[in-house]
């Protein structure tokens, strides 16, 4: 069983207390560690990630202490790959449904306004995203990392 550094419990303060308490829950049911690597951010850190095209918008949920970015640990190191955060987002989504807490959005499936809800794996649930937006002849924006209330 993982548990959040206090660098991760730092890093949430601001967050709405509903994720809070999904964050906070789904790292005690996670077969991957992961930290928080941002909750709350200024307007002027959301207009340089934009500038560097690391953000596509400048109404994050950030701003509004609705999102947070994680990271996945693979033993010490870091790790992006999107297998290792579609088992995050199994947990975020489990801990959600378990708080009754409804609109948590994950970042690799844009499409699914409620992934406590989704019928499935958040693998399928990313499938079913990316096929989407293929069918739309449009590129998937994947931000496995993210997740945010839709409210």
């Amino acid at each position: 069983m993982f548990k959040l550094s206090q660098r991760s419990l730092d890093r949430l303060e601001g967050v709405d207390p509903r994720l809070q308490d999904v964050v906070m829950l789904a790292i005690t049911k996670t077969d991957v560690d992961f930290g928080v690597i941002c909750g709350m951010r200024t307007i002027e850190e959301q207009r340089l990630l934009v500038a560097k095209g690391a953000s596509q918008t400048m109404k994050s949920r950030h701003l509004e202490g609705k999102a947070v970015d994680l990271m996945a640990y693979i033993g010490p190191r870091a790790s992006w790959e999107i297998s290792v955060y579609d088992e995050v987002a199994d947990s975020i989504a489990a801990s959600a449904k378990e708080l009754g807490i409804d609109g948590v959005v994950w970042g690799a499936a844009w499409t699914v306004p409620d992934i406590a809800d989704f019928d499935g794996t958040m693998e399928h649930a990313m499938l079913s995203y990316v096929d989407t937006r293929r069918s739309q002849a449009r590129r998937p924006f994947i931000d496995g990392p993210h997740f945010q209330l839709s409210d």
